[in-house]
């Protein structure tokens, strides 16, 4: 089975008591920022984010997997239950990242991104976190001639599980059970991508 890399949403950060926990159930293949207690917690209202490589039949079974595994952690303190808000199945990476993906040096990639190497226009950085750029997946791999499959299901199954999250949040007593999702995109995914 392959393993997938997406990135979720979600309600709070993770507070440190959570991480053991976490760790257990995901097998530290899912990774988030944290804060360390309740107090912290208070008057933050930035969301969470687990950046997540998952092993799994498809995109769409990894996604539901771990969102069970990090809604099914359980009330810690006065916590506020966790929610997943929405996926990104197009990860944002660093240059090490992209390094390791297309298999070059990470010298030959910062060369790249400078235009001394290639053919120049190399896709720009979508955002900076903690100093560093990170670039779109999709765009660096179609910049190096890279096919990655996973990238064809990575749209349409975030878009559809996006859409199963916000119906699930608003009107729950009508959304699919997530095998449904999963099912249903295992079944059309080759006509929609």
């Amino acid at each position: 089975m392959p393993n997938y890399d997406f990135e979720l949403i979600l309600s709070r950060p993770l507070l440190e008591a959570e991480l053991d926990p976490l760790f257990q159930r995901t097998y530290g293949n899912v990774t988030v920022a944290f804060v360390r207690d309740m107090q912290a917690l208070r008057g933050n209202e930035q969301p969470g984010q687990a950046s997540c490589r998952w092993q799994a039949s498809s995109l769409s079974a990894a996604i539901m997997e771990v969102i069970e595994q990090l809604e099914g952690l359980g009330p810690v303190a006065d916590a506020p239950g966790l929610r997943v808000l929405s996926v990104e199945a197009d990860p944002l990476l660093s240059m090490r990242d992209i390094a390791e993906r297309v298999g070059r040096s990470l010298e030959s990639v910062r060369l790249s991104i400078r235009g001394t190497r290639g053919p120049g226009n190399f896709p720009a950085s979508e955002t900076t976190s903690s100093g560093h750029r990170l670039w779109r997946w999709s765009r660096v791999a179609a910049w190096y001639g890279v096919h990655d499959p996973q990238l064809r299901e990575a749209g349409p199954t975030s878009r559809a599980i996006n859409g199963w999250l916000a119906l699930r949040d608003v009107v729950p007593q009508v959304a699919p059970a997530p095998e449904e999702v999963t099912s249903a995109l295992s079944a059309v995914l080759s006509h929609v991508a």
